[in-house]
């Protein structure tokens, strides 16, 4: 975990870990009084790590949708290049929208995923500060978007299914960004994305802000990781916009009022499935989560693959028309 980052809410387990990393230090470099002393080590050692598993078991079965958001954005959680590296093989990046430029808030590419070769786009946010601002914090401008929606037309004619990954606070909201069509710019990927004639599996691996998120989201399958939020705004947009204030306490209210986590989303069927991460978060194993990640995808492909090209364009749309519907109970109404 980095050092310079702590969530206030394992400040227990940051206490235990450096215990442990103590009697480990104590263990590695030898200690005096023979046998029994490093026998009496291990024993306390082997305690302190059953009862930093239960801490985590404990603490990340119960976070709050703060606390959610905030392990979503751990600086050590795995981006879109990381689950490259760790899931893809044989990857060829694509660049440039043929109007513009090449955004890298959004990275594109062919690549293998297991046993199935499709086309990947993800959000990239940036690890080193010369990265972030490089990628806007993965905020993609109009050219992402654009760059995004050409690599699907292209891999469309290709045939290839169509993998994305989410991880943006939002679209950016700059004056060059707006000039050059930013709100266009989604607007036209929903409406392609909608008639692909190829599978689309999208996951939201960290923060889904908004039409930024949406922008590369409208798929047959939509999961999330479990530690990863999806809303319509941050919940720092929606504290300051109720209670003209963005804090702790407000922050933590419109959370919870967003109904922003993977168990709300599922619950409300804006997604399809949750994706368990490995104990204590993504940013803690990034292989496990990688792991887990590749398996569902794989197995939503594979699954796509056997409905007819219209009968696949057909549910896409029935699933987002689906969305935001209700029944009125006259009864309780009158």
């Amino acid at each position: 975990m980095a050092s310079y980052y702590k969530l206030e809410f394992e400040k227990p387990l940051i206490e235990l870990d450096e215990k442990i990393e103590g009697l480990e230090s104590l263990l590695r470099g030898g200690l005096g009084g023979g046998d029994d002393a490093a026998e009496g080590v291990r024993s306390e050692l082997d305690a302190l790590r059953r009862q930093r598993q239960e801490m985590l078991t404990s603490i990340y079965s119960g976070l709050s949708a703060w606390q959610t958001v905030r392990v979503a954005r751990h600086p050590l959680r795995p981006q879109t290049r990381d689950y490259i590296e760790l899931m893809t093989r044989d990857f060829a990046e694509l660049h440039g929208d043929r109007r513009f430029g090449d955004d890298p808030a959004i990275v594109c590419g062919m690549c293998r995923i297991g046993p199935i070769k499709c086309m990947l786009i993800g959000h990239q946010k940036g690890r080193e500060t010369s990265e972030k601002i490089a990628c806007h914090f993965g905020c993609a401008h109009p050219e992402g978007y654009r760059k995004a929606l050409l690599k699907m037309q292209l891999a469309e004619k290709c045939g290839l299914p169509i993998v994305t990954l989410v991880d943006t606070p939002g679209a950016y909201p700059g004056l060059g960004a707006e000039q050059r069509g930013q709100a266009e710019a989604i607007a036209v990927n929903l409406r392609e994305m909608s008639r692909i004639r190829v599978p689309i599996v999208s996951v939201v691996i960290g923060e889904g802000g908004s039409g930024g998120a949406l922008g590369i989201a409208v798929a047959d399958r939509v999961a999330m990781l479990r530690h990863s939020w999806y809303s319509v705004i941050s919940p720092e947009g929606c504290a300051a916009i109720l209670w003209k204030e963005a804090n702790e306490q407000t922050n933590t209210a419109a959370a919870k009022s967003l109904k922003l986590t993977a168990s709300d989303n599922l619950e409300l069927g804006i997604i399809d499935e949750v994706i368990e991460e490995p104990l204590g978060g993504a940013h803690r194993d990034q292989r496990g989560a990688a792991n887990a990640l590749s398996e569902w995808i794989v197995r939503s492909v594979q699954e796509l693959r056997r409905i007819p090209p219209d009968e696949l364009v057909q549910q896409r749309y029935a699933r987002f028309r689906r969305l935001g519907a209700y029944e009125e109970n006259a009864s309780a109404r009158a």
